[in-house]
């Protein structure tokens, strides 16, 4: 790709990234047009501040002084800067609730969007780069509608306005301008160049940073047990520098424009203010006359200078403001790159709801791999008979929990079906689907609230009663009265104020007021000991009665009465029976039986 044409990619995306915001902001026009109002209105009042205070030099600097229109123009001068100060302050806060209005509407469309996104993208983005979308780069972006929208407005209508009173004031004067204002066009555009692509890898390596650093404190535990802080810190260091260095080099490049721009500008006062001191002295001389194109007053070349600051003041701010546009557009690319990822697949048309499935279950010859050069199960046939279990064991990478992402359809299989109650699982609704299933996971999920609303999370509307049954069932009922408010105690930051044993306990007892029909268990007693693993297995077989079950298991003890047992090897199922069938074949099953049961 030449840079020509990925010159042209990025006008073309900028433009894009524009537009969007735009639709941002005009969608609460009823607050962006009293802010343009405020703006016309405060930016007017302030260029008759120099007007005034030129008519009054002209007053003094005459041969007779005229007091009484010193006076009267100092008063207007004051009165224009004091009343454009207040509008200029209102419109500041109105801005600022609008910019938090936008902010809360990109926040709710970001997370609604990443509530639609199928769990591959979970699998393939760190979570802290997601959370920095949502956090960092939407400040981001807040900030620049705050502030940068407001200054540009300001600034189109000061140079604009300013250009005209000096047009009337002298036009020779304004060929001052015809050498900056290209100089400051070229100078810009050409590090605007420079300077994007580095605001571009800041907001990445910021998204590194935060995702690196979520997932080392989530294990804090294991990293301190190993003894790996050093390690880990320096891995830290090291990201921690490449943002460093990407916020340096984004920031150093992008700060030479504001100097710059500066340097040419007062060059362009200095400039005015020679050619304006000549003009006034041919003026005086009688070289001009008044009405003259090359007249000028004492009072006009006053206020030339005042208009001129003016003029250059926004130039020179807005070079800045194009800085901080950098940071804010990428910003925005980032959180538009969300929205546009594609949501899980629609269900068809004519999608069946699943209500009060039997829980017959078959695969049927299913492929599949996360990616298209890694198959991971390798044409799978097995079926399920409604109210019977089903466990799948084998060794670490064979495929047991993919085979439970393709029943809750997370993902679809590349060749095969999956029926269920004798209908292909994709003709029906993906949330009847996933609703008639309860699982509970290896990874323990709590929100911040009461050990009831965890539990009752499990069904719509549940009773305290119903909840303090599921809990008995689990075994967990006695610790959560020992709790210091019962089942009204909060649980904090995904329930750490509890062992996870007892957080594994209470997604059981989730599971138990559940009343959906089929039952997936992803290493569900994991986290529990052995003493209390054999008194919860009575109330997990209780659970069990009268669903169809999908249990994985390390713990072959969990899983001994299973209606049927599967072995799945390298994608393959290698053996297929129940626990006396299988320890009969003297296969992998009965090697990894033995290996935990007999010395």
């Amino acid at each position: 790709m030449t840079n020509n044409t990925r010159e042209k990619m990025d006008i073309k995306k900028t433009k894009g990234i524009f537009i969007r915001l735009c639709g941002y902001v005009l969608h609460y026009w009823y607050l962006f047009v009293p802010a343009v109002v405020f703006t016309f209105f405060s930016n007017q009042l302030a260029l008759l501040g120099p007007k005034y205070s030129g008519i009054a030099i002209d007053a003094l600097s005459g041969n007779g002084v005229n007091f009484d229109l010193v006076y009267e123009n100092v008063i207007k001068m004051i009165f224009c800067y004091v009343i454009s100060a207040i509008t200029s302050y209102a419109l500041s806060s109105l801005m600022i609730f609008m910019s938090q209005k936008i902010s809360y509407r990109i926040r709710k469309q970001l997370f609604e969007k990443l509530t639609s996104l199928p769990v591959g993208y979970f699998d393939t983005h760190p979570t802290g780069d997601i959370i920095s979308h949502i956090s960092y780069d939407v400040d981001t972006v807040n900030s620049s509608l705050s502030h940068d929208l407001v200054q540009i407005m300001t600034s189109v209508y000061t140079v604009i306005g300013s250009l005209i009173f000096m047009w009337n004031i002298s036009k020779p004067l304004i060929a001052v301008f015809l050498i900056t204002i290209p100089v400051s066009v070229l100078f810009t555009r050409y590090r605007t160049k420079k300077v994007k692509p580095l605001f571009r890898l800041r907001s990445k390596k910021l998204g590194e940073l935060n995702g690196y650093a979520e997932e080392m404190l989530s294990g804090c535990r294991s990293i301190q047990a190993y003894s790996r802080q050093e390690e880990i810190s320096s891995r830290f260091n090291k990201r921690n520098t490449e943002s460093m260095d990407a916020y340096y080099n984004a920031d150093y490049h992008g700060c030479i424009m504001g100097p710059s721009m500066m340097f040419i500008n007062n060059l362009s006062i200095s400039l005015i203010m020679i050619l304006g001191g000549i003009l006034y002295m041919f003026s005086q001389n009688g070289v001009t006359k008044v009405g003259s194109l090359f007249f000028i007053s004492l009072g006009g070349v006053a206020q030339f200078v005042q208009y001129s600051r003016k003029f250059a003041g926004p130039i020179n701010e807005f070079a800045n403001i194009l800085t901080e546009l950098q940071s804010a557009f990428s910003a925005a690319e980032r959180i538009f790159k969300i929205l546009d990822e594609e949501p899980e697949t629609l269900d068809k048309k004519d999608a069946l709801v699943l209500e009060n499935p039997k829980g017959k279950v078959e695969f049927k010859d299913i492929v599949f791999g996360y990616t298209k050069d890694k198959i991971i199960l390798k044409g799978i046939d097995f079926t399920a008979l409604e109210g019977k279990s089903v466990a799948i064991v084998g060794p670490t990478g064979a495929g047991k929990t993919t085979i439970i992402n393709l029943l809750m359809r997370f993902y679809d299989a590349n060749r095969g079906v999956i029926e269920v109650d004798n209908i292909d699982s994709t003709d029906y609704t993906r949330g009847s689907l996933r609703k008639a299933y309860t699982m509970v996971l290896q990874d323990t999920w709590l929100f911040a609230g009461t050990v009831f609303d965890n539990i009752a999370y499990g069904k719509e509307n549940a009773t305290l009663e119903e909840v303090i049954a599921a809990a008995k069932a689990a075994k967990i009922h006695h610790f959560i009265e020992s709790l210091p408010e019962g089942y009204n105690t909060l649980l904090t930051d995904d329930g750490v104020n509890i062992s996870k044993g007892q957080r594994q306990l209470i997604t059981i007892a989730r599971a138990m007021i559940s009343k959906s029909n089929m039952l997936i268990l992803d290493e569900a007693t994991s986290n529990v000991d052995s003493r209390t693993e054999i008194k919860i297995q009575e109330a997990m077989n209780k659970l069990m009665q009268g669903k169809t079950c999908f249990v994985i298991a390390h713990r072959l003890s969990t899983i001994q009465n299973a209606d049927i047992i599967l072995v799945l090897q390298d994608g393959i199922i290698t053996e297929q029976g129940n626990h006396n069938q299988l320890l009969k074949i003297k296969g992998f099953y009965s090697t990894l039986y033995n290996s935990q049961f007999v010395e």
